[in-house]
């Protein structure tokens, strides 16, 4: 098995492409997704988040997004220690996934930050998806209703593109240029050795 780590910016399309290689057939674990189901169940998950914010993070059962939130973006030393509490459970869940899948030739994990929260070494092959910063900055303005300050913000918190360029193994461009569809097919084959890498 081949596993692969897609990266890349806010507004890069990491969503879209993990979904081509779903269709194409390469099972994908979305770790955003999974790390608010665990962050909204987990028990260990809770009963770190009520030590650090106290009992008023989960109310009536349910986890307070706006409370969490507002205490994670203040600054990146608390976002830290909220990564701290909730990275190394999604990375248990991610191997119990893969143990799950382990009929599958090529499987990934789709994650923003995938190097700085140290899911790069549970992965073989880093894919990077990019799209220059004014393409990424209208996308993510446009889906997330967002101000273009707030935006670049986000940005700001995040490893840069040049470094995840060096980090990464494979390249796909979002640039509205080329194509995804026959860069994430090619891909696949390379994967599964059936193209020359």
């Amino acid at each position: 098995m081949i596993k692969i780590g897609i990266t890349g910016g806010i507004g890069s399309g990491k969503s879209v492409v993990s979904h081509l290689f779903g269709i194409m057939g390469v099972p994908i674990y979305i770790s955003d997704v999974e790390a608010k189901r665990l962050t909204a169940h987990d028990p260990v998950i809770r009963e770190l988040l009520i030590s650090l914010l106290g009992d008023e993070v989960y109310q009536d059962e349910k986890l307070n997004k706006a409370l969490l939130a507002s205490y994670l973006f203040a600054n990146s030393v608390n976002m830290n220690v909220v990564n701290s509490i909730i990275h190394p459970r999604v990375k248990q869940d991610f191997l119990k996934w893969i143990d799950a899948h382990a009929v599958y030739e090529v499987v990934g994990m789709e994650a923003a930050i995938l190097i700085e929260a140290g899911f790069a070494e549970e992965v073989d092959k880093i894919v990077m998806v990019y799209a220059p910063l004014e393409i990424r900055l209208q996308r993510a303005m446009l889906r997330d209703s967002s101000s273009r300050e707030q935006i670049m913000k986000r940005i700001q918190m995040q490893m840069s593109d040049e470094i995840k360029m060096k980090r990464a193994d494979f390249v796909i461009y979002n640039d509205g240029e080329r194509p995804l569809m026959p860069q994430v097919a090619s891909l696949i084959a390379k994967l599964q050795g059936k193209e020359n890498p």
